[in-house]
């Protein structure tokens, strides 16, 4: 590791902690040649989770489109945010121990409906009619009687 201060390229490892909840890896650092101390963190390099969406455009993975979409759903329900943080996290941690490299944007929708279907009704078919694209009230119904079901 360079030495921040002189450049040098030899130091000793003083220090080495868990970080940032497991996971990264803190050290604090000497340079053996000025003797400064500085901290460096090591964590895993992992490669970007692409999502492909309904038009075939690929786009990277975004927790905050999730969470959003979550958010509009759950809207004036009793909810707690913990809630829908929970669902995302238990998403983006499934798909990331798959391995996957992509994934489909209707492979996502349909986890975070089966999600929403244990966890506030209303809210799944406030998350249905968008991510379905109800176009009238027959389809709206359909989804009413399979949920009563």
């Amino acid at each position: 590791m360079k030495c921040p201060s002189c450049g040098h390229l030899e130091d000793k490892v003083i220090d080495s902690r868990s970080a940032k909840e497991g996971q990264a890896i803190r050290r604090r650092r000497e340079c053996l040649q000025c003797r400064r101390r500085f901290t460096t963190y090591e964590t895993v390099e992992t490669t970007p989770l692409i999502v492909i969406k309904k038009d075939r455009r690929r786009e990277s993975f975004s927790r905050e489109t999730i969470l959003n979409g979550l958010l509009r759903a759950c809207e004036k329900r009793p909810i707690a945010a913990e809630r829908l943080h929970s669902i995302v996290d238990g998403l983006e941690a499934d798909l990331l121990r798959q391995g996957l490299d992509e994934v489909k944007s209707s492979d996502i929708g349909e986890r975070v409906m089966e999600a929403l279907h244990e966890l506030d009704e209303v809210a799944y078919v406030r998350f249905a009619s968008v991510y379905r694209h109800f176009k009238d009230l027959n389809q709206f119904l359909e989804e009413l009687r399979s949920l009563l079901k």
